[in-house]
């Protein structure tokens, strides 16, 4: 049985600290689901069609990715697509305690999905797409955060702002 997880958030934008989880994840998993939430409460600036896009071209070399989206419970969306694993990042120790919430809630609703963490590289332990947002809209030197097509992305956005 083949092992699938999925590897899921807003990315809104990716960046270098998500790419080092699917790219680390990848190579654990044979099929890694990079998959959009599509979440109603927040306000992201780029649609989950672009978003899709810009995943798909910035992981297009590790052939184990897919890119997807999907609305409503993760675990339904793992097992619709036969996942038996989630892919979650851990910048610092600020983030383990509303992971292990979700974690607690996704295995009560499904006990048969596994969470697995993968601590960020230290280099991006400071890394939020809110960050990259508010420093492109400033103009800010962001290359060594996200991915040239990314950055591309952003200007681009924030020119038309």
């Amino acid at each position: 049985m083949a092992s699938i997880a999925v590897c899921p958030g807003s990315f809104d934008p990716i960046t270098y600290g998500h790419l080092d989880i699917i790219t680390r994840g990848a190579k654990v998993f044979d099929q890694v689901y990079v998959s959009i939430l599509n979440n109603s409460s927040k306000k992201p600036l780029f649609t989950v069609a672009e978003r899709v896009e810009l995943i798909k071209e910035v992981t297009k070399d590790i052939p184990n990715v897919k890119v997807d989206s999907f609305q409503g419970l993760l675990v339904d969306y793992a097992k619709n697509i036969g996942a038996n694993a989630i892919i979650r990042g851990l910048r610092a120790v600020s983030d383990f305690e509303y992971e292990m919430q979700l974690t607690s809630m996704n295995r009560f609703l499904n006990n048969e999905i596994e969470t697995f963490y993968i601590m960020t590289n230290n280099q991006y332990s400071f890394l939020s797409s809110s960050i990259v947002k508010e420093v492109a809209q400033y103009r800010g030197n962001i290359s060594e955060l996200v991915p040239p097509k990314v950055e591309e992305a952003l200007r681009a956005k924030f020119a038309k702002k």
